[in-house]
């Protein structure tokens, strides 16, 4: 865990000049704000992710509402969608409570409309609503969101796919397909080829899938021993006996 901690911190694709304005005071230099959203597309067309340099991007639409971009917005919510363990989209939400309103008629600001869909798709995830999360995804409710936006995001289904996995090996020592089938959006020879991808085994009779034991999956008990010399036996023995 504080492996995955630091790479949060610090992401190891991060450039050192992204390292500069994340670590030092030029996060609040407005000027800064193009690199800032150059790198969050980066992130988008390559299945990165900066946490901390999009939040940064959040900050500077805190102070300067000029610079306000409602597309980053929900771009930047987008990638923290699927940050599971970590609370990055609960983060992001905490800058947007004072967000400017869009003033040009002709362009709508369309983070109002698509905020509360992103909410609902992610507290599903937190649950573990995983059939609920995709019908969601699918309704044509989100059709909007799909259109103009994940559907740029490289990978961001597979993303989803990767939470649902680490819930799964977690809970589960076997599971059946078609559960499993529902939770990944997978059917068919898509799901069989993802399956044979993560290494794991399905019974071909019972479709029951096997998923490989890990420590939450499969605990051990832990034995622990405690040494006592007899010289140090007797000093409790002596202690206790003076203040009986």
């Amino acid at each position: 865990m504080a492996t995955v901690a630091s790479t949060w911190v610090s992401p190891p694709t991060r450039t050192p000049l992204i390292e500069n304005l994340v670590s030092g005071v030029d996060r609040y230099n407005p000027n800064n704000v193009g690199i800032l959203e150059d790198y969050l597309y980066h992130q988008i067309r390559s299945e990165e992710y900066d946490c901390l340099a999009n939040l940064a991007i959040l900050k500077l639409y805190q102070f300067n509402p000029d610079l306000y971009n409602p597309d980053v917005v929900i771009n930047i919510l987008i990638k923290a969608l699927t940050s599971s363990p970590f609370p990055d989209f609960n983060l992001c939400l905490s800058l947007l409570d004072e967000r400017p309103v869009k003033e040009n008629t002709d362009e709508p600001d369309p983070l109002p409309s698509l905020l509360p869909i992103l909410t609902t798709l992610y507290n599903l995830l937190q649950q573990c609503r995983f059939p609920a999360f995709w019908a969601m995804y699918r309704s044509d409710e989100a059709e909007a969101l799909r259109d103009n936006y994940t559907v740029e995001c490289v990978g961001f289904e597979n993303t989803v796919r990767d939470v649902v996995i680490r819930a799964v090996k977690a809970a589960f020592k076997r599971i059946g397909s078609a559960r499993l089938s529902s939770y990944l959006d997978l059917s068919g020879d898509g799901l069989t080829a993802y399956i044979e991808k993560l290494g794991w085994s399905i019974d071909a009779v019972s479709g029951v899938v096997t998923v490989p034991p890990n420590l939450d999956n499969n605990p051990q008990s832990t034995v622990v021993q405690e040494y006592i010399q007899l010289p140090q036996l007797a000093k409790v023995i002596s202690h206790a006996t003076l203040t009986a």
